[in-house]
């Protein structure tokens, strides 16, 4: 680790992936990338590159998925919340930080964000910015950066809209990277080959 952040990753890994498999039988998550890493180990591993304290957000149920992320060195947090959207993940997380500085917000269906990229959201938070994401060719992407002092609108957040409307407020501060991986989720199995 070259820079060592005060904000707490927060990996929400809670979603049910039904774009990747509509039947429900694979956890997008737990698929392998090109290299044989899965999908969420990747984009663990990036966070606690940057970020000496990361917590993944998982659903009720996704013991495998817990497993993983643990033995990749997140603490895990199971949201009861889950089904209601990307809004009580988040809030869920930010509950089990509340004592955080501020937080660095992945997905873990990022598994190529740069660690770099990290570092420059985490660095924009820990030098006073409330609200902190990344422009890829123009485009925002994630991870997202949120200061102490949004704590309490994201512990209130719930259903699918996560943090969007705190995206649209004067205090955003973009940062321009050259980073494609801010942009590219895994929605199907034939994103998992993108690399």
């Amino acid at each position: 680790m070259t820079y060592a952040s005060l904000a707490t990753g927060l990996l929400l890994a809670a979603g049910r992936g039904t774009r990747f498999d509509p039947q429900g039988q694979q956890n997008k998550l737990l698929a392998p990338l090109a290299d044989g890493t899965p999908v969420a180990r990747a984009a663990a591993h990036a966070m606690l590159a940057v970020l000496p304290r990361v917590i993944a957000v998982v659903r009720p149920g996704a013991e495998t998925l817990a497993h993983l992320l643990n033995e990749a060195g997140c603490e895990v947090v199971f949201a009861a919340e889950a089904e209601r959207g990307m809004g009580a993940s988040l809030a869920a997380g930010v509950h089990a930080s509340a004592d955080a500085d501020g937080w660095v917000v992945a997905l873990a269906d990022m598994p190529w964000v740069s660690p770099t990229t990290i570092e420059a959201v985490a660095r924009e938070l820990d030098q006073g910015a409330t609200i902190v994401a990344p422009l890829h060719d123009g485009r925002r992407g994630h991870p997202v950066g949120f200061g102490a002092v949004h704590g309490e609108a994201l512990a209130a957040l719930d259903g699918d809209v996560g943090a969007r409307n705190l995206l649209t407020s004067s205090a955003l501060t973009t940062i321009a990277v050259d980073d494609p991986g801010v942009l590219a989720d895994i929605d199907t199995p034939g994103d998992l080959q993108r690399r």
